[in-house]
């Protein structure tokens, strides 16, 4: 005979809790509570049972609540201000809404974060996320889409861009350039997409048999302008950035101190921000199509909330842009 697995109830949440279902009631439907303590002790047991209560996370009509939780590790980045976009575009073509997160590159905080919003959503979208796999794999009970991150044989879906090829291609036009020591403004080290693009990076450098740097910088132009003196020290005549806004830090950085973009040193970044083009000198960098992976995040999260059990991996060709920021390096 088949095993019956009873869905925890409010009664379970408030016995784990230590608190009256009353209290539990009032903190899983957004009412005001006056101890934090209770509250987080409320949500804390409700992910631990993975219990979705029936008032807060669906409509009764509908048995949905047509809302979608979507977690980024920093808003100000406009890469992830372009994939919401896609997300939204999509999401609202199929009558839901965005409920979104900013997890401010810290991992405690987006896990508190997909937490808290499994209860009130139908479903998740973890832009880029930081938490090791392990921890995601205690995170699976709400259907859920990683973006610019592998999963494994995780029951989630994955929509990214392929982040090595877009490093090996900047690589080939830099040492096409006659550049012969390359550096890298290494991003988050959480980051899946960092280690993706160091290990091209590390790949494509050795099978070249040159030298090469990298320095951790982070995700943001003040991590770029900080890191980028250790990288001028160790001698490298081209510098490729983690992403646009720590080559735009390294720019302004590198005007501080006098030196020619690209005459002195040439600069590529990651992402193809709006502004890049408008720098001066117009920033080298690899187009990823952020938009289209947002849609494609939704068409996945979809899939695997009509059909349940369903998943997908997608992965979209990034694009070279070469602009005036890179040249030839000096003697060649």
């Amino acid at each position: 005979m088949a095993q019956v697995i009873r869905k925890p109830t409010v009664v379970d949440v408030a016995r784990v809790a230590e608190v009256s279902t009353a209290t539990v009631s009032r903190v899983l439907n957004g009412r005001r509570v006056a101890d934090p303590e209770l509250v987080h002790r409320v949500r804390l047991a409700a992910a631990e049972l993975n219990y979705r209560p029936s008032g807060a996370a669906r409509s009764l009509k509908a048995g949905v609540t047509r809302l979608i939780g979507v977690v980024v590790p920093d808003l100000g980045n406009p890469s992830f201000s372009e994939l919401l976009r896609g997300l939204a575009d999509a999401t609202g073509a199929h009558d839901h809404r965005l409920l979104v997160a900013d997890a401010k590159e810290s991992q405690d905080e987006e896990r508190a974060l997909i937490q808290e919003l499994a209860l009130h959503c139908d479903g998740l979208v973890l832009c880029s996320p930081r938490l090791p796999l392990e921890d995601l794999a205690q995170l699976v009970a709400t259907p859920m889409v990683c973006t610019n991150r592998e999963v494994g044989d995780l029951s989630m879906s994955s929509a990214g861009v392929d982040s090595y090829a877009g490093m090996a291609a900047v690589v080939r036009h830099l040492t096409g350039l006659g550049h012969r020591h390359l550096g890298y403004l290494a991003g988050p080290p959480t980051s899946w997409s960092n280690a993706e693009r160091q290990r091209a990076f590390d790949d494509a450098t050795a099978s070249l048999r040159l030298p090469q740097s990298v320095v951790q910088a982070g995700s943001t132009s003040d991590d770029g302008h900080r890191a980028l003196p250790e990288l001028l020290a160790a001698g490298v005549s081209g510098v490729i950035a983690f992403n646009d806004l720590v080559a735009i830090g390294a720019l302004a950085r590198l005007r501080e101190l006098g030196l020619d973009v690209p005459g002195d040193i040439s600069l590529a970044g990651f992402d193809d921000i709006p502004v890049a083009e408008f720098l001066a000198p117009p920033l080298t960098t690899v187009r990823l199509p952020t938009e289209e992976v947002g849609r494609h995040a939704w068409a996945l999260l979809r899939d695997q909330l009509e059909r349940a059990g369903r998943h997908g991996t997608v992965r979209l060709p990034t694009e070279l842009v070469v602009r005036a920021s890179t040249g030839r390096a000096t003697g060649t």
